[in-house]
């Protein structure tokens, strides 16, 4: 299914990941820590401008290519794969499809170089699927926008140089009054109020957001006014294809960890994966992580011909995340009671996989869409 140069990103960033960011994550995660150390290396391979134009000085590889990149960052670490995919996948994705042209020529570049990192600020605390229910404010003030309210849940919100941030431009519209705008983090107003202490991914922040009174320029808004909403759901392909790649390659560094020791450690004279319970576990494993593998690449390459998507992106990434969970548990009761300890880097990999089945639209909001689609 991969052509040669797909091949080699796949094969150079499997190096790049096991050698430079592998023993990283521990740490990272032990001390709740950015990972700024991995982040200019990883500008220099280009993996922050791999979805940019090269007008723009992005790298302009295809979606395919992208989830390889995905999979391998995150078979490394899930906090980098996160915030590598919310920048190309989000911030990087609607700029490039809605921005003005001065928008993408001033901030393109600098988000393909790694310069600046963007946030997502979309959900809000009572606000979470139902993204139509959003209460932040925007109002105009002459050649300004004044912005008031709260987001929550959002990811690199206090590491994040800009913010995509929805807010309601027209209350009386209902979900046609919603707009998108271009923050800079440093605008008076804008605040990372708390930092979220979380199950796992300790190394990508997770933030409260507060704006107040915060006044940005007109011509930071995306689109045009009451587009946010539709923009958003343009955009949901993108996400869920990023979310399905980054379980892809936390499930198989836990099967990796779980197949390696089924093939050293020996029980009752045998190593244990000659014992079929543990062959046939590891071999249903294997299996479920394959066909994720497949889903996510055929919605990948579906997107790469330009062909509608919507419903085999939020297959992959509800299969995917559900799959990533299973393989997970199934490796920690391969290991025993090892497996418990942070030794082995599966009780690492188990907290940190869990929120795939929650961000970028949870397992119960893919089914919906599914279901919708096969109603039609």
């Amino acid at each position: 299914m991969l052509n040669e140069e797909q091949l080699l990103i796949q094969e150079s960033l499997r190096g790049f990941a096991w050698q430079t960011l592998y023993d990283l994550s521990p740490v990272w995660d032990r001390e709740h820590r950015f990972p700024s150390e991995a982040i200019e290396p990883m500008a220099e391979m280009g993996l922050f401008g791999m979805l940019v134009d090269p007008e723009y000085g992005g790298s302009g590889f295809d979606t395919v290519s992208y989830v390889l990149a995905i999979v391998e960052i995150a078979a490394a670490d899930g906090s980098l794969s996160t915030i590598l995919s919310i920048h190309n996948s989000l911030i990087v994705g609607l700029i490039q499809a809605h921005g003005t042209p001065a928008q993408k020529d001033h901030y393109l570049p600098l988000l393909a170089q790694a310069k600046i990192r963007g946030c997502f600020a979309l959900t809000e605390p009572d606000a979470g699927s139902d993204a139509s229910a959003i209460r932040t404010r925007a109002e105009r003030k002459g050649d300004c926008w004044v912005l008031n309210g709260s987001k929550q849940f959002i990811s690199s919100g206090s590491t994040a140089d800009i913010a995509l941030v929805f807010a309601i431009t027209d209350p009386s519209a209902g979900k046609k009054g919603m707009s998108i705008f271009l923050v800079p983090t440093d605008t008076p107003g804008y605040s990372a109020v708390r930092v979220e202490d979380k199950l796992g991914q300790h190394a990508s922040d997770t933030c409260y957001l507060e704006f107040v009174d915060c006044e940005i320029p007109a011509e930071n808004m995306i689109g045009q006014e009451g587009q946010g909403y539709r923009l958003a759901l343009s955009n949901l392909e993108n996400g869920r294809i990023g979310i399905a790649a980054q379980a892809i390659g936390m499930a198989r560094a836990a099967f990796d960890i779980a197949h390696d020791y089924a093939l050293n450690r020996t029980s009752f004279g045998k190593p244990l994966i000659e014992h079929q319970a543990v062959g046939f576990r590891l071999a249903e494993l294997m299996t479920d992580l394959r066909a994720a593998e497949l889903m996510v690449l055929d919605a990948a390459a579906r997107k790469d011909r330009g062909e509608a998507c919507l419903t085999e992106a939020c297959m992959a990434k509800l299969h995917a995340s559900e799959m990533v969970e299973r393989v997970c548990s199934g490796a920690i009761q391969t290991l025993g009671g090892y497996g418990y300890l942070r030794d082995y880097r599966l009780e690492q990999i188990y907290r940190d996989m869990r929120v795939c089945q929650i961000y970028e639209g949870t397992s119960d909001i893919q089914k919906m869409v599914i279901s919708r689609q096969l109603s039609k």
